[in-house]
């Protein structure tokens, strides 16, 4: 399903780091911030040391806490709704658009009260979220946004790279997305103020040893995994077009029906192929596993029905969703007859199936 690719620019840049014996948070986490900033339009970043992090301090930082709410969707990793309930507010999920998979921005204002503080917007699959509609959802409200990015490395809106749209974004580095540095994450924000308490809040409170501010975590990221991501960063946009280039060739050869949906304007950089398959899908799935072709399900639970939730919200696109989807290999170490082996075995059991 994932391949990460790390070649000897990154082993020769992680080599330059222990030789060095600064092996903790220091100039390569700086600089790879500095780089970073760049990639989304100049806004103030903080390395972290996972997604999960850069989603838990970027609520923080912005005074999301106890007695808050914040909208999210159901159909996401747990993280996304974890990250709210870290901070002490309460999620409040809202239904999908079964096209995008993203959060239906029509549900948005049926689900705010005096308590909602921010809206939660996630780019599933890499595919933008409706942020137009939802930024003047927020505006009109007086809501906070931030962009769970975490699969959204160079996604657009019209030109406009998400993670610059809201309040905040958080990215994420696992070795599974579209750029790695191991483990790691990052947090864009708009405001300088709110970055500034998000690195003390991931440095035990403190910019100066031993001078704690607030009461705060350990969530740095090292100088080993900057070095690697530093090294990623160069080669993001050429990765990102060959994703493309892989899901056209596999949309071309797929029925629309089943197949992801990309509107016009926007700029999907098929983290996940994620094609919807009516019925059977979970046959479909071990008899792809059988022929050696990957594919997984991304998500078959409701983030609101697991234990840590128990919600009794009905949810319809959402558990649908959770039953048909099924996501496919699409990131750039696949060849041709890679492609053409998954293709032809997905429509051989369409076939026998749907």
């Amino acid at each position: 399903m994932a391949k990460p690719q790390i070649g000897w620019a990154e082993r020769r840049a992680v080599s330059k780091v222990l030789k060095s014996g600064s092996l903790a948070q220091g100039p390569m986490v700086a600089k790879f911030e500095s780089d970073f900033s760049k990639f989304v339009g100049d806004r103030e970043c903080v390395a972290v040391n996972s997604g999960t992090s850069a989603l838990h301090l970027a609520l923080l930082s912005l005074g999301i806490g106890p007695g808050d709410e914040v909208i999210v969707p159901s159909f996401t990793f747990a993280a996304t709704a974890n990250s709210v309930a870290l901070t002490g507010a309460k999620p409040v999920f809202v239904d999908i658009n079964p096209k995008t998979y993203n959060i239906d921005s029509s549900l948005i204002e049926s689900a705010i009260t005096k308590k909602t503080k921010a809206i939660q917007v996630v780019h599933l699959y890499g595919l933008p979220a409706d942020m137009n509609q939802i930024l003047k959802i927020a505006k009109k409200h007086g809501l906070l946004v931030l962009e769970d990015a975490a699969q959204a490395h160079l996604a657009e809106i019209s030109g406009q790279r998400v993670g610059t749209f809201g309040d905040a974004a958080a990215f994420s580095f696992y070795p599974t997305k579209n750029m790695t540095s191991g483990e790691g994450g990052m947090i864009v924000f708009k405001d300088s103020s709110a970055a500034r308490t998000s690195r003390l809040l991931r440095n035990q409170g403190m910019e100066k040893r031993y001078q704690n501010e607030l009461v705060g975590f350990n969530l740095r990221m090292t100088d080993i995994h900057a070095a690697i991501g530093i090294e990623q960063l160069k080669k993001i946009e050429q990765r990102t077009e060959v994703r493309i280039r892989n899901a056209n060739f596999m949309n071309s050869r797929l029925p629309a029906t089943i197949s992801p949906f990309t509107p016009g304007d926007l700029r999907h950089v098929f983290h996940q192929y994620t094609v919807r398959l009516a019925s059977n899908r979970d046959a479909i799935s071990t008899e792809l596993s059988a022929l050696g072709i990957g594919n997984s399900v991304y998500y078959p639970t409701q983030v609101h029905k697991l234990p840590s939730f128990q919600s009794d919200l009905n949810l319809l696109q959402t558990q649908l969703a959770t039953e048909q989807v099924l996501s496919l290999p699409v990131h750039p170490s696949l060849s041709k007859r890679d492609l053409l082996r998954i293709t032809d075995g997905l429509l051989r059991l369409t076939e026998k199936y749907l």
